[in-house]
């Protein structure tokens, strides 16, 4: 995968529950990220002492992160209501010539600033909340 253009990072979320997925209004930077717990099983036959984990253990998480410009919008709206509600929604996060990740994910932070002579921006913060699937692209 050669360069992208950072603007083509994006996180959708479902307007609905019937997937009509649109962009998160306003995010002007994105951010996902993949963790994996590891299961350490090392003990006295450990070959030369060296630590061994279980495969296939483990919890596996995302998280995605989002900052931009407070637009008013139907997403930004949608947002706000999901945090409040607690609701798990479909997001999905289109990573530029390498595919699509969506699950459902919940909004665990929402953050508003703003200085009197600029723009009034916001932070979102999310945590996956079930499996999430991969289509590549």
């Amino acid at each position: 995968m050669g360069a992208q253009s950072g603007k083509d990072l994006l996180i959708k979320l479902d307007m609905n529950g019937f997937g009509q997925f649109e962009t998160v209004a306003g995010l002007r930077a994105t951010r996902m990220s993949f963790n994996a717990e590891t299961v350490d099983v090392t003990n006295l036959d450990s070959a030369g002492g060296w630590r061994e984990l279980l495969s296939g253990a483990g919890v596996k998480s995302a998280s995605l992160s989002g900052s931009g410009v407070f637009k008013d919008d139907a997403t930004d709206e949608r947002a706000r209501r999901l945090f409040f509600d607690a609701a798990l929604p479909q997001f999905q996060v289109i990573i530029p010539d390498f595919g699509i990740i969506e699950g459902p994910f919940q909004i665990t932070s929402i953050e508003y600033a703003g200085s009197y002579n600029g723009e009034a921006t916001y932070e979102l913060s999310m945590a996956s909340a079930g499996a999430l699937n991969f289509t590549a692209i």
